[in-house]
């Protein structure tokens, strides 16, 4: 099973031509994850071909509108497209009351339920038994999240041939023993997980930071990550003005990158005064080679890998 990426707005702060505002889509199984909202995300989902009526969660990570004012038009939209299909949104404080002055002040009827999680400290907002969406704050002008959704481990291959061998006929024991739990034979041996299985495996781990400034937690945080999506809104000749507005260059990002030990990095939340990011791409990689720039409806697939 592999995860899909879809890059639905890869720019920072105004639009431009070529690039919408913030909005990552993870897929997995049946199953959408939305990162950012920013305006008109509902007609980028509609020509990457994503549904509107499937199951669902989106995280904003701090409230400045292109992060967080495509929310209600994409709310609005789904109604319009009849869904009944439970909503859960996760966001910092006052992302209630935001919803809440919509529903007020621009009326329309949700035609699905709504549950609004505001986050208030930083660990694990999201379980859902084989992954978890996990938050840590970040170095942003307002308060901000980084978020990380990371698969719990997988019970390792199962050997059909070691549990013959050692007398454990197929069927409902074989389950039991792929689920970690221990197996008494009628001639009293126990047999035990590890003796018919292999290791356990690790999950995947995907990191998105939001906008944020470079701050040492967020490469234990992105440690080890298969991708890291992260702010580069600004080149190196304003570096200072990124930090003093909480953003991070291309080589900021290389450099967290290659710190913690992720496979792949993608640079996004780009200002609208780059068309051209050529230069931007050759420095970064200089520092850490698998590094790519987003653009809009660029696509990625996260392999599940069986060993």
């Amino acid at each position: 099973m592999s995860l899909h990426i879809v890059f639905l707005g890869t720019a920072a702060g105004v639009p431009t031509p070529k690039r919408s505002l913030p909005g990552i889509l993870i897929q997995r199984e049946g199953e959408q994850l939305m990162f950012d909202c920013g305006e008109g995300i509902q007609r980028q989902m509609l020509i990457a071909r994503k549904s509107l009526n499937g199951k669902m969660k989106i995280f904003i990570t701090h409230m400045h509108g292109d992060h967080v004012l495509g929310l209600p038009g994409l709310l609005q939209t789904m109604s319009l497209f009849n869904r009944d299909r439970r909503l859960d949104v996760y966001g910092p404080p006052r992302i209630n009351d935001f919803l809440q002055a919509i529903e007020e002040t621009v009326p329309f009827g949700l035609t699905f339920p709504l549950e609004i999680h505001e986050i208030g400290q930083a660990g694990v907002v999201c379980d859902e038994g084989e992954y978890c969406v996990k938050a840590t704050r970040s170095k942003h002008i307002i308060p901000s999240f980084a978020y990380a959704y990371a698969e719990k481990l997988r019970p390792g291959r199962f050997h059909p041939e070691k549990a013959e061998a050692l007398g454990v006929p197929e069927g409902p024991l074989w389950g039991k023993l792929q689920r970690g739990r221990n197996v008494k034979l009628p001639n009293g041996r126990t047999v035990k997980p590890e003796d018919v299985m292999d290791q356990s495996r690790k999950g995947r781990k995907i990191v998105y930071t939001g906008d944020t400034r470079p701050f040492k937690h967020l490469e234990k945080f992105a440690f080890e990550a298969d991708l890291l999506i992260h702010d580069s809104t600004l080149g190196e000749e304003l570096a200072q003005r990124a930090r003093e507005y909480g953003h991070s260059t291309p080589i900021q990002a290389a450099r967290t990158a290659k710190n913690a030990k992720v496979k792949k990095l993608i640079l996004t939340h780009i200002s609208q005064r780059y068309e051209n990011t050529t230069m931007w791409l050759k420095r970064a990689k200089k520092i850490f080679k698998n590094t790519a720039v987003a653009e809009d409806f660029m696509k990625l697939d996260i392999p599940l890998l069986e060993k």
